[in-house]
């Protein structure tokens, strides 16, 4: 599986974030309505507020009531940006992150199914066989869809690590 590791500073998640259903498998509808609820005001202040890589509008997954082990269950969904400011607007959560280790997955093709595949085979196969083990039970991920190819992305799958014990 190809990833690479990454350290990043302290910094938080900020956006707007709901209760979900945990779904392994298909669009989730309740994290695209969600999407569709983010006005353009908020848009426009969550990108003056991202001053940290990925530069992209991530979806956030945490608090799941199974550790995302079982599909079932509710997890916290947030869709926002990285950041280190403290100045924030009362309109958007917030998910302060401690300095971690992220391993980082890339991949491309059919979504939502390659970004979903890539996260079983994380969980599955790469973290049983990997130096590593999860950090925290969260994990973030971007999407960049494919102008000229429908239903076609790059994605990029990022999980707090740490070196087994």
């Amino acid at each position: 599986m190809d990833y690479k590791i990454i350290q990043k500073e302290a910094f938080r998640f900020v956006g707007v974030s709901k209760r979900v259903s945990l779904q392994f498998e298909g669009v989730n509808n309740e994290i695209v309505q969600l999407a569709s609820q983010i006005t353009e005001e908020q848009k426009r202040e969550l990108h003056q507020l991202q001053n940290m890589e990925p530069y992209e509008i991530v979806n956030v997954s945490y608090d799941s009531d199974t550790d995302f082990l079982e599909e079932k269950g509710q997890l916290t969904h947030m869709i926002g940006v990285l950041t280190t400011c403290v100045d924030i607007s009362d309109q958007f959560d917030q998910l302060s992150v401690p300095p971690l280790t992220w391993a980082v997955f890339p991949n491309e093709g059919p979504f939502p199914s390659t970004l979903q595949d890539t996260m079983a085979s994380i969980y599955a196969k790469w973290l049983p066989t990997s130096d590593y083990e999860l950090a925290y039970s969260l994990s973030f991920s971007f999407t960049k869809m494919d102008e000229h190819q429908d239903h076609y992305a790059y994605s990029e799958v990022w999980i707090p690590v740490q070196l087994k014990k």
